[in-house]
């Protein structure tokens, strides 16, 4: 499968990464990518940036080394109710808005609760992608949560990262979920989760759970600029 977009990356701001947006964009021209997001995580994250940093993204130009760059977030859920970790103001001026479940930010529960809380997180109007929901720190109702990114229009992730070198125990998690996607046409959105500048667009085990269960690239949000742009329009219209 061609991948065209990387919408899961992030720069040294985050403070648990390691490369810089330059050295980023250097790797995705030389991989080929024709866009990546910039998705620092929101300021709940220790040693991450203040909010004024997503104000000010606007310092970094929408194009580097003839690589789009969409400037954004990967917002930390902090409640059951699903807030996040950035308020409605700054994520109506990000380009693309994560959300997922992270350990020191978002509230330990039961499954039940912990998929009470992804629910919610979709609900906000400004939330693009749920990120790494197959994450086992947070198991969740696996078919009610794709069930509602369906209901909702929200993309569902596909973490390479999960799958390699973070987040242990996964795989069985987003296979499932990678099936469930399959069955309900729930649009998926493969990343690399890049935390050094090496593994921009990498996809390979993803894309691997792509193929077992048949999934094309029109159900594949990074497979076409179009795609990715016509998603990020959609959350205007959610928002009105």
């Amino acid at each position: 499968m061609k991948f065209v977009a990387d919408l899961h990356i992030h720069t040294i701001a985050s403070g648990h990464a390691y490369s810089t947006v330059l050295e980023i964009a250097r790797a995705a021209a030389d991989k080929g990518l024709q866009m990546i997001a910039l998705t620092d995580h929101g300021p709940a994250m220790p040693g991450g940036p203040h909010a004024y940093h997503f104000g000010n993204l606007t310092a970094i130009p929408g194009e580097i080394y003839g690589v789009k760059i969409l400037k954004g977030v990967e917002a930390n859920v902090i409640d059951r109710k699903g807030k996040l970790d950035l308020d409605d103001g700054r994520l109506a001026k990000q380009d693309i808005v994560l959300a997922g479940l992270h350990t020191l930010c978002a509230p330990e529960g039961s499954v039940a609760e912990n998929t009470e809380m992804m629910i919610n997180t979709m609900k906000n109007p400004w939330v693009d992608i749920v990120v790494h929901p197959g994450n086992p720190e947070f198991p969740v109702d696996e078919e009610a949560i794709v069930q509602a990114a369906a209901e909702y229009g929200v993309a569902i992730e596909i973490n390479n990262s999960s799958l390699t070198i973070s987040r242990k125990g996964s795989m069985p998690h987003c296979d499932h979920i990678a099936c469930l996607a399959k069955r309900y046409g729930v649009i998926v959105s493969v990343s690399s989760d890049s935390h050094f500048a090496f593994t921009v667009g990498e996809f390979d085990v993803a894309n691997q759970l792509l193929e077992k269960h048949g999934i094309k690239e029109e159900m594949v949000l990074n497979t076409s600029i179009q795609r990715v742009l016509s998603h990020l329009e959609r959350r205007k219209n959610r928002v009105r």
